[in-house]
């Protein structure tokens, strides 16, 4: 069963509608109120809601200002057993309803780039180029499970999605430095590699099938950049986010960032421009996908809440 559990600190005065709004629909749960908390003073309110209510739960305390006057916390139920909810929920189309301001917070959470962030990119990158010199796939895998740029490029569909200029700046910025960066790194390892010749015999003969999978961007390479971003984002709504996900993801990204830096060092220019232009290509396919799928969801949701009552009324 997915349940929300609501707590709310709130004034007095708000008490009784924030408890005639919650007891008013049949899908809020175990509704319970503790008088008198001193800070701030007011009243303290629990419940739990099903999550295809949430949403609309949430927000319509936030219209009559719960969260200005007071606070409002929202955590994740693991485990409940009531057999009244369960007919509740079987009934209600909707009820796993993702709720969106927890989706939003996880992007948002996402969007921040400490050192740890660009760091975990060149670790990958290198990982990454030393796959490629050994015509290693393993390798490849394992470059892009340490790959962190989809927290980037999911923050920047979100900013374009809420026209937020601060948030697409940012991811923007971060992702060109830390590719940047990555890039430069990998270089230098690439050049100094070549210089002890340590790549492959068979790199070196010119059998390069991963590198060639690389940098020639194809339509197929944006069929696959186009079901990662979606892949991504419906994970990330509905709380899925795996290590598998963030190799899926990487795919498009991570091992071109590699391949740019290899290729260069061994001058070879048109197998460096082919995996820039795959980097490019990728990026802005996983940021478009995710902005088209994140509206796209929203409506999807809405319009099966939309078969039921906003506010149906207890018996």
């Amino acid at each position: 069963m997915d349940v929300i559990h609501f707590r709310m600190v709130m004034p007095t005065a708000l008490t009784r509608p924030a408890l005639d709004l919650l007891t008013s629909d049949d899908r809020v749960l175990n509704v319970v109120v503790v008088r008198s908390v001193r800070v701030p003073d007011g009243d303290a309110v629990e419940c739990d809601v099903l999550k295809g209510a949430a949403d609309t739960v949430l927000g319509d305390l936030r219209e009559l200002g719960v969260d200005r006057a007071g606070a409002i916390a929202v955590d994740g139920v693991d485990l409940m057993f009531s057999r009244g909810a369960e007919r509740i929920e079987a009934s209600r189309p909707g009820a796993h309803a993702p709720l969106w301001a927890a989706v939003e917070a996880r992007i948002r959470a996402e969007g921040t780039y400490p050192p740890s962030f660009y760091l975990f990119l060149v670790i990958a990158a290198i990982i990454g180029a030393v796959g490629i010199m050994t015509n290693s796939q393993i390798l490849i895998v394992g470059a892009m499970v340490v790959g962190p740029e989809y927290r980037a490029i999911t923050s920047i569909a979100l900013g374009l999605d809420q026209s937020n200029r601060r948030r697409v700046r940012e991811g923007v910025r971060a992702l060109t430095a830390g590719f940047l960066l990555a890039i430069a790194v990998t270089l230098v390892f690439a050049v100094l590699s070549r210089a002890a010749h340590l790549q492959s015999q068979a790199y070196e003969l010119g059998l390069r099938p991963v590198s060639h999978l690389i940098d020639t961007p194809d339509f197929f390479s944006v069929v696959v950049a186009f079901l990662a971003g979606v892949v991504g984002i419906v994970s990330l709504t509905e709380s899925r986010g795996s290590a598998l996900l963030g190799v899926f993801i990487s795919v498009t990204t991570i091992p071109a960032a590699s391949d740019i830096a290899v290729s260069v060092a061994f001058a070879e220019w048109r197998q460096a421009r082919g995996s820039l232009l795959q980097l490019l290509l990728n990026v802005v396919v996983l940021v478009g996908v995710g902005v088209l799928t994140l509206r796209l969801q929203r409506r999807l949701w809405r319009r099966v809440a939309g078969r039921t009552a906003r506010r149906p009324k207890r018996p």
